[in-house]
């Protein structure tokens, strides 16, 4: 289950961001190798107030293995062909990484395994950079011919994904009064890209509008939407319009009820607990929306879990290594290691 993870403590915030501002795969900067240090470190004090402000650390990873466990549990009985079943956190940043998943999963003589992404909507930035390193860790442990890999590498319109997310709007409409809701305008909110990535053929801007597309129709709903990016950051031009810059325009323009959906997210973190809750909570309030909500992450509904588990059965009853979308580079692609699958299962 492969993700970006998230400092678990304020000590892990700097090492967090240390390697975050590595990832030439994600960002690009000039003279990145001191470049890099010098905006992870001046970040880190303001981070950790950020962290410190939802409790002292990230969800994620106590989210993820819930899920997980979950997903195990429901494919034994979905999938007793394949069982028993069992699941490995890899996060990039911070542990447990790569090299973690793959340490465990030899002491545990794991054979047939699967590149599972948490991000519904394919980047070369999320899901291509974790595939990669999952490789990379792999090689330098010697494991290149241990498992027999497929990967789960995109699953933007999954129905069962699209169905919990439905949920989540449906119940964030309920956080206002019943005469109301038709007119609470929808702002779904995805993490942004750098717009480099953008440019050369990434594509994740489609899957995040094909998901928003699907979970309107799957809604039907009269209510108004947009779609914006959050989350900047670094000195390079990102995929916008930015979350925040849309927030000031309505409550400019005199709109007063906003709901916000993290289409992107499957568990709550940092993002969502302080960027979307506090930060931008209080940024409505200043500009005039006075009522501002944010439809509940996925987390542990049981219907998520319900369906990432239908999407791995699924997965392995195909006996596919990857989508048939996965293989195709980016038009723009320099990097001759996206795409690749280590040691693919054969159908």
């Amino acid at each position: 289950m492969m993700n970006l993870g998230g400092p678990a403590d304020l000590t892990q915030v700097e090492p967090f961001l240390l390697e975050l501002f590595a990832d030439r795969e994600i960002i690009q900067l000039p003279f990145q190798g001191w470049l890099g240090p010098f905006i992870a470190r001046r970040r880190t004090p303001k981070v950790q107030a950020l962290y410190r402000s939802i409790g002292g650390g990230s969800p994620i990873l106590r989210y993820t293995e819930a899920q997980g466990r979950g997903m195990v549990e429901r494919l034994d009985r979905l999938s007793p062909e394949t069982a028993p079943h069992g699941f490995y956190v890899a996060f990039r940043y911070i542990t447990p990484k790569s090299d973690d998943a793959l340490r465990a999963m030899e002491a545990d003589g794991i054979e047939r395994a699967v590149a599972f992404t948490q991000y519904p909507q394919f980047s070369c930035a999320t899901t291509g950079s974790s595939l990669n390193e999952l490789w990379r860790a792999a090689t330098r442990r010697g494991l290149e011919r241990a498992f027999g890999w497929s990967v789960i590498d995109r699953w933007p319109v999954h129905p069962g994904f699209i169905a919990a997310m439905a949920g989540t709007v449906r119940e964030g409409l309920e956080q206002f009064a019943p005469d109301e809701r038709d007119r609470v305008l929808l702002l779904f909110s995805a993490h942004s890209l750098p717009l480099h990535i953008v440019d050369r053929g990434d594509p994740y801007p489609q899957e995040i509008g094909a998901s928003v597309q699907a979970v309107l129709e799957r809604l039907r709903l009269p209510n108004r939407y947009l779609l914006a990016y959050q989350s900047e950051v670094g000195p390079v031009r990102w995929l916008g319009p930015s979350t925040e810059r849309v927030i000031r325009r309505l409550g400019e323009r005199g709109e007063t009820r906003v709901l916000v959906v993290p289409i992107a997210f499957t568990s709550d973190h940092i993002e969502t607990l302080s960027e979307l809750d506090r930060e931008y909570g209080e940024l409505a309030h200043r500009v005039g929306i006075t009522q501002y909500r944010r439809a509940p992450a996925l987390n542990e509904r049981p219907d998520f879990i319900d369906a990432i588990a239908d999407l791995v059965r699924d997965h392995l009853r195909a006996g596919e290594s990857s989508s048939t979308q996965y293989p195709l580079r980016c038009p723009g692609c320099v990097n001759p290691q996206c795409r690749n699958v280590l040691n693919p299962v054969r159908s």
